[in-house]
């Protein structure tokens, strides 16, 4: 047998995770070679038959990719080599509105997670599901197109609305904030565009899926939610991919928009596998009145690095999150929130938690920033983590920039273990120390499940319970 020592990095022992461990054949239409090069960006967008504004672009952000650093804070990305991945996949498949014409193995996979039956009965008003690097089915309904309300895959609103796209398109998320933004920059492809008109509220949630297949490969799908003044909208986003004993990278980034007197809400549930560098970047814009609400649950991939981030620009704006992450062996999800207070009267609320087991490495990095003209700003911070062996880790790296005095400031930390009274009193009225165990995590959990949709919360529960199989009991 192969000592543990003597294996290569990527190498990678994970239990079943059921349904996200789908394989199915690696097939395709088209793809780049493995690596990074002013070739094969050029080659990415030929293929989409971009515009050359997009182009240039994406040829501006290479250059800084290649000019900035890895972070010095953080997890070790040394690993990330991106001469070992392919950055373009084009799946065997054309994006439809049938779902009955997504190829037979594609919707295969689609269905056993779920996401035709949500449409179906009429849980969700739009869809759209993206498989390696191109989304392949996208569907909205006819009422909302009836209101003005735009929902398409991101590649086709670079064509079809060029003008709305030219003018949020990098604005948001710049290719300078840091190295795998620009590397999103130059090669993204995929990701949905939404745009809510003035005074429409969007009363049934929109959903994207993106299901990374391939090996060795980098999904960078880019979300652009434009919200209008008064109106309203929940966008739910789900991610995942089998195991693989290779690297695999998501770098894909969100943009967020939202107006004056509207509401943005904004759900995921990420599921990667343990190969997975998840490197994503997400934020928004809240103009006044405006309210963001960030929930997110991070699940697999062996490293994560993600920290929505709020930019409250308007008198009364507000942003709130609440955000769970689990760490098992071999993990290192460091997570958190970003929040700058940019406007007075602005407030903004934080509720983090996450549990590491097996030697995991839970770490909630956050910053909250309120400038000097943010006067009469409030801001809480929570952050709760909960250790269920002595091996595990978990850390609580906030970043406090207070620029004025008439704010209203709170921070709360939290570590701990599972009390052994708890589960000592749950055994003794009759249940088994592993379902104890599972009980008080779930519990912790619960304040997260309770702002998901019914269909997502048991998702989440389902995960948590797979993170804890053969392992607390």
């Amino acid at each position: 047998m192969t000592d543990k020592k003597e294996r290569k990095k990527t190498q990678i022992d994970e239990m079943d995770r059921g349904i996200y461990d789908i394989k199915n054949k690696f097939e395709y239409r088209s793809k780049t070679e493995t690596g990074l090069s002013e070739e094969i960006v050029r080659q990415i967008s030929y293929e989409k038959n971009e515009p050359d504004w997009m182009l240039d672009i994406r040829l501006e952000a290479l250059k800084i990719f290649y000019e900035k650093e890895n972070p010095v804070w953080g997890p070790d990305l040394s690993e990330v080599d991106m001469e070992k991945v392919t950055t373009y996949i084009r799946p065997n498949a054309d994006m439809t509105d049938d779902w009955k014409n997504v190829p037979d193995e594609i919707r295969s996979t689609f269905d056993k997670l779920g996401i035709p039956e949500a449409e179906k009965d009429a849980l969700l008003s739009g869809v759209g599901a993206q498989y390696d690097s191109e989304v392949v089915y996208h569907n909205i309904q006819k009422y909302l197109l009836d209101q003005g309300v735009i929902y398409t895959d991101f590649d086709s609103a670079v064509k079809e609305y060029p003008n709305i796209v030219r003018k949020y398109f990098g604005k948001c998320i710049n290719p300078n904030l840091h190295k795998y933004a620009a590397l999103h920059y130059a090669v993204w492809s995929g990701g949905s565009f939404v745009y809510v008109p003035k005074g429409v509220k969007v009363d049934v949630p929109l959903q994207s899926y993106f299901r990374l297949n391939a090996p060795g490969a980098g999904q960078f799908e880019h979300t652009l939610i434009i919200i209008e003044d008064d109106a309203y909208c929940h966008f739910i986003e789900g991610c995942s991919a089998p195991k693989y004993n290779v690297l695999n990278i998501h770098a894909g980034a969100v943009e967020l928009f939202v107006g004056e007197n509207s509401t943005l809400r904004y759900s995921t549930i990420e599921n990667w596998s343990r190969n997975m560098y998840n490197l994503n970047t997400k934020r928004a814009h809240v103009e006044k009145n405006g309210l963001i609400q960030w929930i997110s649950g991070s699940f697999g991939s062996k490293v994560s690095m993600l920290y929505p981030c709020s930019v409250l620009l308007g008198e009364h704006a507000s942003s709130e999150y609440t955000g769970i992450s689990f760490a098992g062996s071999d993990q290192n999800i460091d997570t958190g929130a970003q929040v700058i207070h940019a406007a007075p009267y602005t407030t903004s609320t934080v509720d983090s938690k996450s549990i590491s087991k097996s030697g995991g490495i839970g770490v909630y990095r956050g910053l909250v920033k309120i400038a000097e003209n943010a006067h009469h700003s409030k801001s809480s911070v929570s952050c709760e983590s909960l250790m269920l062996d002595p091996e595990s880790r978990s850390d609580t790296i906030p970043v406090i920039d207070i620029r004025n005095k008439d704010v209203d400031f709170g921070h709360e930390a939290k570590i701990g273990r599972i009390s052994d009274e708890v589960i000592f009193y749950l055994m003794s009225r009759g249940i088994p120390e592993g379902e104890a165990k599972a009980m008080v995590v779930r519990g912790f959990a619960d304040p997260v499940a309770k702002e998901l949709p019914m269909e997502y919360a048991v998702e989440m529960n389902n995960l948590i319970n797979l993170e804890l199989e053969g392992s607390i009991g």
